[in-house]
């Protein structure tokens, strides 16, 4: 593969977390000569951290994949529609339809642990006398819920390190599906109790995806690197020239 062709691996990161989950990811595929981008995201709005992450692809030269985690995904589902992404891949992730919301599609399946361990928190919003919601995930139930295969002095840490995701990125409807138009690649973590594996699985399904199944934790990429970075490296190769 010549430099021109290899794509830049552009890694969304979800909710309750930040880039350096993809911290064991990384360097792996760095090793194996691809660029690597890892942008924090805002967790702001469903439909500004699309655009924000648009911005970070319409800059990058060359051809992108562009991989989602979790609420990544939804993020990647509209960012994707930019014309040098060649491929997504998304991680225990949302594939919306178009004009679907995060809510609308976990609506769908039974709740997961997720649920009743929510925080919301009050922030204040610039130019608004109303404050915005913040949702994290109590500390203590966190490493359970999140990240139960990965090491506890980690967990621990991210439990009380978390990037909250504003309360409006749930309720916002999906302007596009970039699934429609790109060849995707969908992980499932089968034993997540962050999503439901149900839903990450109904929407790769209907997104007509190459899909995988693994046995893990919703932080996969910090539980099973090795498998998340071959799932990158099949997008990468089915779609460079």
């Amino acid at each position: 593969m010549s430099r021109s062709d290899r794509p830049t691996v552009v890694l969304v990161h979800g909710a309750f977390a930040d880039a350096s989950s993809y911290a064991e990811v990384i360097p792996r595929l760095i090793a194996r000569g691809l660029d690597v981008i890892a942008p924090a995201v805002p967790n702001r709005s469903l439909i500004g951290d699309a655009a924000y992450v648009a911005e970070i692809v319409r800059q990058t030269p060359g051809p992108v994949v562009l991989v989602g985690h979790s609420y990544g995904g939804a993020v990647i589902t509209v960012a994707g529609t930019e014309d040098n992404v060649t491929a997504l891949v998304y991680l225990a992730g949302y594939a919306l339809e178009e004009g679907e919301s995060l809510g609308e599609l976990q609506g769908r399946f039974p709740d997961s642990d997720l649920a009743d361990a929510l925080v919301y928190t009050p922030f204040p919003v610039e130019g608004s006398d109303q404050p915005g919601t913040d949702v994290s995930v109590r500390p203590d139930r966190f490493p359970a819920i999140f990240a139960a295969d990965v090491d506890p002095r980690l967990a621990s840490v991210l439990a009380v390190s978390q990037r909250p995701l504003a309360a409006q990125a749930f309720t916002e409807a999906a302007p596009a599906a970039a699934w429609k138009t790109k060849p995707s690649w969908g992980l499932v973590a089968s034993a997540d109790h962050t999503i439901n594996p149900d839903v990450e699985r109904y929407g790769y399904r209907r997104a007509g995806m190459t899909t995988v199944e693994v046995d893990s934790s919703h932080l996969v990429m910090l539980a099973h690197p090795e498998r998340v970075v071959r799932l990158i490296e099949e997008a990468v190769r089915a779609t460079s020239h």
